[in-house]
């Protein structure tokens, strides 16, 4: 490896994004682990991925809160709390530092002016590193091989591509004292909601496809965030058929729960979609940002991605929905 487990004891992963994001590193966290198994892992991230680091203590042993940096959009820059980032990362003395977050335009010099442990991981034209601890971002792949591809580059094997989401005992426990007819009802999840307006395909066109499943049995279940209420009730607004509105109602835990249990997912491209493709639920993802190449699912016979960017035609994702539920499901409708 290019750094030796035996000198490098203690290591900062920089990936400061959202749930989606997260998801897709999980290979990489894990062969990273597998690397240094008795190295400590830091996760230096937003404040909801403390909560992350929590979920994947098997991979991470902790969390630092990265508090924004100027050019950053994640959130808002604050010099007091930069000062005060600046001056912890310094007294943890970090053997390593990978930059997992982007192509480094930005934050290759921000590591690296924290003047604490080698910094690795990902560049671009003109933040170039030394190229034994560096890898050009790469274009056109999956987020997950994307990692991936850093890892091989500093030497470490991957050990597969899978997604994963634990969950816990309480959080199966209190889904189904919520909704105590999920655990015996064949149910089709719909999430029409996203981080954005612009990744969000339209309410009644979630709504004629959950119409769709009704008709075929399946209960239909909408879930979204309490910020999601707006588009979730407009869904169930143009439905001709009666829903379950779980909006603002579930934990992440509780999420996944309700997505592993389902036979489908409809959903935007958003973190939701990588919880489907981590306990295997079938799904249709719409990706309304010209990139499902890079987000959308690996398995593309259990999941069916459809860039709505170039292919704007209801049909046929109503013809790939009716397929993949006859496909998986042939014989064992509800």
């Amino acid at each position: 490896m290019t750094f030796p487990a035996e000198t490098t004891r203690k290591i900062a992963v920089f990936r400061a994004l959202q749930l989606g994001d997260m998801l897709c590193a999980v290979p990489a966290f894990r062969a990273l682990r597998a690397a240094y198994p008795d190295a400590e892992i830091v996760l230096l991230g937003l404040p909801w991925a403390k909560s992350f680091t929590e979920r994947f203590h098997a991979y991470l042993d902790g969390f630092i809160h990265f508090p924004g940096y100027p050019g950053l959009p994640e959130q808002p820059f604050e010099q007091v709390a930069w000062q005060q980032f600046v001056n912890q990362m310094r007294n943890e003395g970090f053997d390593l530092i990978l930059q997992m977050q982007g192509n480094g335009t930005i934050v290759n010099k921000m590591l690296r002016d924290l003047d604490t442990g080698t910094v690795a991981g990902f560049h671009s034209e003109g933040n170039e590193g030394n190229p034994a601890w560096f890898v050009r971002y790469p274009d056109g792949i999956s987020e997950i091989h994307r990692h991936l591809r850093l890892m091989e580059h500093l030497g470490i094997p991957a050990t597969n591509d899978k997604l994963e989401f634990p969950i816990a005992e309480d959080e199966t426990i209190s889904l189904f004292n919520k909704v105590p007819a999920l655990a015996r009802a064949h149910y089709v999840c719909v999430h029409p909601g996203s981080r954005g307006a612009w990744r969000q395909w339209p309410p009644s066109y979630f709504a004629c496809l959950a119409d769709q499943c009704a008709g075929m049995g399946y209960q239909v279940v909408v879930t979204g965030t309490a910020a999601e209420e707006p588009i979730t009730s407009e869904v169930i607004r143009f439905m001709d058929y009666p829903a379950v509105d779980l909006t603002g109602q579930t934990g992440l835990g509780e999420i996944a729960q309700l997505i592993q249990g389902a036979d489908l997912l409809i959903s935007n491209c958003t973190g939701v979609s990588h919880i489907a493709a981590a306990v295997e639920t079938p799904s249709i993802v719409i990706s309304m940002d010209s990139e499902p190449e890079r987000w959308g699912p690996i398995n593309k016979q259990l999941h069916k991605t459809i860039d709505w960017t170039q292919h704007a035609d209801f049909q046929l994702v109503l013809s790939e929905m009716e397929t993949l539920l006859e496909e998986q499901y042939q014989g064992a409708r509800p």
